[in-house]
């Protein structure tokens, strides 16, 4: 049987705007084997090679005093190239990331990283047609899918890449458990639970024709705020 081999990848950087000086200074990648967490990573805190801007710490709460003494992105850029060659990358907010990271190869004169892998999912893009009109931050869908992330206080590339494993499980097939290959195992991190009572016991109540018509004008009102049409009208 082939494998499926995914990545979930998050980033930490000083800013906004790589063509304008912003650099990367954290990478965190969870890999997925058909689904199931493989139990190889891969995390790096990066040397920004300048300064880093006080509004960007507040974020993550990494600092110039921190990061002073880690690798640059070149000491760290074969074993990205490595862990991502020919893997399905997901990413929440994937231009974002990506930005980043294709213009740290191309400081260095390599390929662009999307070069590297095989597709990327965006999370937030399929999000943004699951949940049209709602809020689609990662704790935004965290909150939706029950995921637990009460501990987190600052952005973190790694556990930003965890949560977002767990999210894009819910997402693709309603799966909140994580499958570890060495055998069936919940994650410490969610809560969220499907239980249906039997089916006797269950009581059908018809909606009155005010509520189909409150019904009827709540989808037209999504429908026109989707980005894509939705589901229902194809």
């Amino acid at each position: 049987m082939k494998l499926t081999r995914q990545i979930i990848l998050d980033t930490e950087t000083t800013g906004l705007h790589p063509n304008n000086g912003d650099r990367l200074v954290e990478i965190g990648c969870i890999e997925l084997v058909n689904r199931r967490l493989s139990g190889n990573n891969l995390h790096f805190y990066i040397n920004p090679e300048r300064d880093m801007p006080e509004a960007a710490a507040a974020i993550h709460g990494l600092r110039e005093d921190f990061l002073k003494d880690k690798p640059v992105f070149a000491d760290v850029v074969r074993e990205i190239t490595t862990f991502s060659q020919g893997a399905e990358v997901i990413i929440h907010n994937a231009a974002f990331d990506l930005g980043f990271l294709d213009m740290e190869f191309k400081r260095l004169g390599l390929a662009p990283y999307s070069s590297l892998v095989a597709s990327v999912i965006d999370t937030l893009t399929d999000a943004q047609k699951m949940f049209p009109g709602k809020r689609n931050r990662l704790d935004d869908l965290c909150n939706r899918f029950g995921v637990k992330n009460d501990h987190r206080t600052l952005h973190g590339a790694l556990l930003d890449a965890k949560l977002l494993a767990e999210v894009y499980l819910c997402m693709s097939r309603g799966q909140n458990d994580l499958m570890m290959d060495s055998g069936v195992e919940k994650s410490s991190h969610s809560s969220f639970q499907f239980q249906l009572p039997p089916a006797s016991d269950l009581m059908i109540i018809n909606a009155s024709s005010e509520e189909e018509a409150l019904h009827q004008k709540l989808m037209e009102d999504i429908a026109k705020k989707a980005i894509n049409p939705p589901t229902w009208l194809h």
